[in-house]
């Protein structure tokens, strides 16, 4: 039996010999082994990120439709949703083609109403009618559509916007409710509260402002999202989480927000914010885990966002409004389909140059929150690495 004793020269007298072994070598060779070597591992890394990046699926034709209430209180036939985003696709071929110049590619058609709401629901049964009872009152009272014509009532904010070609002309509001693959009765309870509203009550709202998509497989909240800004129709669109934590009624000032810094093109992304909240009562209650893995994602946000997005203290809150025209520059390039996906969104609208404001809004705790503290903080954080290692090393790019 070899005893420790005598392995620990033996193994010294290797090393010596594999290093004299190396001092040998000419110096050519030993660079093309480090080259290779460099060249080797960034291929390595370049195939790990590809593979762990999202990519999401496409559509399914039934995905692209959606079905509403009729005067009479009937559900309709399911009907063709638009889709600025088709349009966009279309026009960023012909602009390859040389047909027609770059930046016609980004171009997007008028808007039909002033405010649109995506809100990404998955098996929210239970919690849907708060949210958008509160939604609804709101959006009436600010931007009505009485008898499926607009009225001349300015819209909430100041009506106005540079260069935002038709947001203070149009008035009106839709809501597109992204059922993501519930199983539960999500979609038939929207359908029941847009019924109650539109007939039971009389509100004066036009035939297909609430919609219902629904979605046949679980995409994740930001699929929902990404899925639902492609067929908007609003001079802005906000989306809105489904269990109500944010108060509807702020939307007034992130359409505020949003217009008081929009760039000479209309762009502008207004980012409602918790921030102002962090020592209060509903954030001081939080469990000493919550709060602390809170913080870590924060400093990972700081460390591994560019510039500006990095500065945001609230980059999580699900309530965040955008111009149209700043959709072009954002959701055809979505990837993140989970909890991420807003930091994507925020890094796209910071690397096409589009003007962000954060603005603080009420917000409460909400039972019944389907976010597994631990889990989904690890899943974040991974998250967040391959997002940025793809858009880092060209896995993800703007064509």
């Amino acid at each position: 039996m070899v005893s420790a004793e005598h392995i620990a020269p033996a193994a010294g007298e290797w090393l010596q010999d594999a290093l004299g072994g190396l001092r040998s070598l000419p110096l050519s060779f030993m660079l093309l082994f480090v080259v290779i070597f460099i060249l080797s591992s960034a291929i390595l890394l370049y195939l790990v990120i590809f593979i762990a990046a999202s990519i999401p699926r496409p559509a399914q034709n039934s995905e692209k439709t959606y079905v509403t209430i009729l005067h009479d209180g009937s559900v309709s036939e399911a009907k063709q949703l638009p889709c600025w985003h088709d349009n966009h696709l279309a026009l960023k071929e012909m602009a390859r083609k040389k047909q027609i110049p770059a930046d016609e590619a980004y171009q997007i058609d008028s808007p039909e109403v002033f405010m649109s709401v995506v809100v990404p629901a998955y098996n929210e049964e239970e919690r849907l009618s708060g949210m958008l009872e509160e939604a609804v009152d709101f959006l009436q009272a600010a931007y009505p559509l009485q008898n499926d014509k607009y009225t001349n009532k300015r819209p909430v904010g100041n009506g106005s916007a540079n260069g935002h070609t038709g947001a203070s002309s149009v008035q009106g509001w839709e809501i597109l409710i992204i059922s993501d693959g519930s199983t539960d009765k999500t979609v038939e309870t929207a359908l029941s509260l847009a019924r109650s509203w539109q007939v039971s009550r009389k509100v004066a709202f036009g035939e297909g402002s609430i919609r219902v998509i629904s979605l046949e497989k679980n995409r994740g909240k930001g699929g929902a999202v990404t899925h639902g800004m492609r067929h908007a129709r609003g001079a802005y669109v906000v989306f809105a989480d489904a269990d109500g934590a944010s108060k509807f009624s702020d939307l007034a000032s992130l359409v505020k927000g949003c217009q008081e810094i929009e760039d000479k093109d209309g762009r502008a992304v207004g980012i409602g914010s918790r921030a102002h909240l962090v020592g209060s009562e509903a954030v001081v209650k939080r469990s000493f885990l919550r709060n602390t893995l809170m913080h870590s994602f924060h400093l990972l946000l700081r460390l591994m966002t560019p510039a500006a997005t990095s500065k945001i203290k609230d980059t999580q809150c699900g309530f965040k409004l955008f111009s149209r025209p700043a959709l072009p520059y954002i959701i055809p390039y979505m990837h993140s389909e989970g909890w991420i996906f807003d930091v994507e969104m925020l890094m796209l609208a910071e690397s096409a140059g589009i003007p962000m404001k954060e603005v603080a809004i009420g917000w409460k705790e909400v039972k019944g929150s389907k976010l597994n503290v631990i889990w989904d903080s690890l899943g974040m954080a991974w998250g967040l690495f391959v997002l940025r290692a793809a858009w880092a090393t060209g896995v993800y790019k703007v064509d």
